[in-house]
Parts: C-alpha cells; structure tokens; sequence
C-alpha cells in the first residue's frame, strides 16, 4: 500500500484500530462476567438459581449457581482486551513491533478483528524498523 507524507501506511493504522476495537469489546465482555462473579445480587438476578427443597421453607431459599467456565473465560478475556488496547496503541504510535504484534494477537478471540490485526500489523514492520 503507498505510504502518505507522514511515512505511514494505512495498514498500520487500520491493523492499530482494530487491535484496539477488537480490545474493547473483550474488555466489555470480560467485564460483564467479572461483574457476574463479583456482584451476588446481580448473579441472582441473571443466573438460574437451584431450589433447595430439603431445607425449611421448601422452595424458598436459592442458591445462584456460578458456572466455572464463567470465571475461566472472563477474567482471561479481561486481560487480553486490556493487551490489546496497549498494542493497538503502540501500533499506532509506531513504537514498538513486538508489543504491536502482540497485542493484535491478543484480539484473536474476536476472530475476524484479530485475523485482520495480526495481518496488518505484520504487513507493516517496516514502519517500525524506520523510526528506529
């Protein structure tokens, strides 16, 4: 792709941009399940609660059930929108491949964003040998 007046490819950006979409709504989503683990009231308002019929009071009491794939995919997902928030922006202030890169692989959880990320960031290392 031709590079503009500033030395910089759109590919670059683009790949910067969609690390840092890609990010946020894995930061979204792995905040809504860290919210689910972490707030009893809302669990018991979203997860099916089991009845307990053998205590006193019959179906009265519930416990809400957290699911353990909850905790085991959100709380990564949260850390891994959080790295590719940081790659998306070194990426786009050209500051570092390596740290580029990697945060636009940790957008592959969002498939079509990351595949795109990975390609375009890869696509563009040049622009990061030439400031240095």
């Amino acid at each position: 792709m031709a590079a503009n007046g500033s030395n910089r490819s759109g590919l670059l950006t683009a790949g910067g941009i969609l690390s840092i979409i890609g990010g946020a709504f894995e930061v979204i989503g792995g905040g809504i399940v860290v919210a689910l683990i972490m707030s009893p009231g809302l669990r018991h308002m979203l997860l099916p609660p089991i009845p307990m019929p053998w205590l006193p009071g019959g179906y009265e009491h519930f416990i809400p059930v957290m699911p353990p794939w909850l905790i085991i995919v959100g709380v990564p997902l949260f850390a891994l929108g959080i790295a590719a928030i940081v790659g998306g922006v070194s990426a786009l202030r050209r500051r570092s491949f390596g740290l580029s890169l990697a945060g636009a692989v940790c957008a592959l959880p969002l498939v079509p964003l990351g595949i795109l990320a990975v390609i375009f960031v890869s696509l563009s290392n040049k622009e990061f040998e030439a400031r240095e």
